[in-house]
């Protein structure tokens, strides 16, 4: 393969900061968009690294001249933020990753990838194991429009146009752009931090895991996956033993943690549970390698030498509200573009 140039959209978020480095070590050559909301320096610079901020909402179509393949994670990630910020979940979510395969497609890129999400099962009883057949029964606004760029997306696909959609199970693990509102992640730093695990009742819902290093994988063996084989179709990408029960799985990490802890209990019962089948992309050849214990030991093991800590930006909702705050203030405070610093000579008066 000649081209060895990929198009990553929000390559500064949780999983593109692990994908990017990894897609590097691989010998590729990677674009890597982002508004970069969490800092440009979760991506370490690199001579195959092209760092561009920009708002995928706004992407030109010569952003995808002579690109192998897009990978499009740019999303809001996840429905607290869906609700909190609705509209721009439907631009970005939905209508700028449709637009982007459509540039991508008129632009000659042989393959796109789209990351999409398990949530848009919604709940279903745990009977029932849900393959990629299943009509979904999405409950969010972050789920509906996951699910409506998948359906603007697929029909793209043509003989010179591989297109390839994977549904992500719940990520958790180790991340530069770390997340402490993931259920794993959240529930392993809130019990090593106050001895208390919060738990929405009653625990008996049902969620597939994977870890984020193992969702990179997922997406740079779609890259590779026959053509064939991947076109069109839709992907679930997580483990069939890393479907959780959410008691349980509190438990497991009750149990890692070096600490008494107790389950704190909160709000009404979840109405979000779906258990998962991952068949269809364990017949290509893909296998995810950490499980939940994988997860909290490096979680746990980063937070005691202090190479993790819960901060304001590893909580996605409440920094993105927080910039929105911080931009409002700073506007009402800026005089002819400056605040307290100022540019040039100030215009003193000369004394008579």
């Amino acid at each position: 393969m000649k081209n060895r140039t990929i198009l990553v959209t929000g390559a500064g978020g949780y999983i593109g900061s692990v994908l990017v480095p990894q897609l590097l070590n691989s010998g590729w050559t990677v674009i890597a968009v982002d508004r970069f909301f969490f800092g440009i320096d979760k991506l370490a610079d690199h001579a195959n690294l092209t760092k561009l901020r920009s708002d995928v909402r706004l992407l030109p179509p010569s952003v995808f001249e002579g690109v192998h393949a897009v990978i499009d994670l740019a999303a809001l990630s996840n429905d607290p933020l869906g609700d909190a910020f609705t509209d721009e979940t439907w631009e970005i979510n939905h209508l700028s990753r449709a637009r982007n395969a459509r540039l991508a497609k008129e632009a000659g890129v042989p393959r796109y990838v789209m990351p999409s999400s398990c949530s848009i099962y919604g709940f279903f009883p745990p009977s029932q194991i849900l393959d990629e057949d299943c009509t979904p029964n999405p409950l969010t606004v972050y789920a509906k429009a996951n699910l409506a760029a998948e359906n603007d997306i697929r029909p793209l696909a043509s003989g010179d146009f591989t297109v390839g959609i994977v549904r992500f199970a719940t990520l958790f693990g180790v991340s530069p752009r770390m997340r402490f509102d993931l259920a794993i992640n959240g529930m392993t730093e809130t019990a090593w931090r106050t001895g208390k695990l919060a738990l929405m009742r009653d625990g008996t819902q049902w969620r597939p895991m994977i870890h984020v290093r193992d969702a990179a994988r997922a997406l740079e063996f779609m890259l590779g996956a026959d053509a064939k084989a991947i076109n069109g179709n839709v992907f679930n990408a997580g483990a069939n033993d890393l479907n959780v029960q959410i008691r349980a799985l509190a438990d497991r990490v009750a149990a890692l943690v070096p600490r008494d802890v107790e389950i704190d209990w909160y709000g009404d019962p979840d109405t979000r549970s779906y258990r998962v089948a991952f068949d269809r992309i364990a017949a290509l050849g893909y296998t995810t390698t950490m499980g939940v214990e994988d997860g909290v030991r490096e979680i746990v093991g980063a937070l005691e030498t202090k190479r993790l800590s819960r901060s304001l930006d590893t909580l996605t909702l409440d920094w993105y509200r927080a910039l929105e705050e911080w931009r409002s203030r700073i506007e009402e405070v800026v005089i002819e573009g400056k605040i307290i610093k100022r540019l040039g000579a100030f215009p003193c008066v000369a004394s008579s």
